[in-house]
């Protein structure tokens, strides 16, 4: 259940270093383990805010929801059309990160269904994601909504970094 004040909206401009932030820092502790330490430590919001764009409205390109709580950004999640050549007509999502301070707090949940929603009304049925192996906590998450492996692994260049993922997929007409 998201909790009292909690805000979904477009991600706009200005939001780039908040959502940076949560990025970096989601990375920085969920990855833990999963990627070089010296990697993670030296990634910085700065960095990553330069990389986004939230001024288009190109439904071909990334879209970016944030989830907000009295003015602070703790969370957000971007779909778009699939990227994967062999899923051409799905959704993708592309990313859903929460702030570690704000993890189980209903977040992820608001977030995920504001995310399938989003691609249903761009005419989805369905939709795919890649997780980063050994991603645990992830898996466990997507599980709960619906996400399914499919036993499909790529290796992927990630900020820089070699990364294996697998990719999960899930009907978007199930609620």
């Amino acid at each position: 259940m998201p909790y009292s004040g909690m805000l979904l909206r477009p991600a706009q401009p200005e939001d780039a270093l908040a959502v940076a932030r949560v990025h970096v820092r989601s990375w920085q502790v969920a990855y833990r383990g999963l990627l070089p330490d010296g990697y993670l430590s030296q990634l910085r919001p700065e960095d990553r805010a330069a990389k986004y764009d939230f001024t288009h409205t190109d439904p071909q390109k990334p879209h970016t929801i944030v989830a907000e709580d009295n003015g602070l950004i703790t969370g957000f999640a971007t779909t778009m059309p699939s990227r994967d050549p062999a899923l051409p007509n799905h959704g993708e999502l592309a990313a859903l990160y929460a702030d570690p301070d704000h993890w189980n707090r209903g977040i992820g949940a608001a977030l995920i269904v504001a995310a399938r929603t989003r691609l249903i009304g761009q005419g989805f049925g369905n939709a795919c994601l890649w997780l980063l192996d050994g991603n645990t906590r992830a898996a466990r998450f997507y599980s709960i909504d619906g996400w399914c492996p499919t036993g499909e692994l790529r290796t992927d260049t990630v900020w820089g970094v070699a990364v294996s993922e697998s990719r999960y997929l899930r009907s978007l007409d199930a609620s």
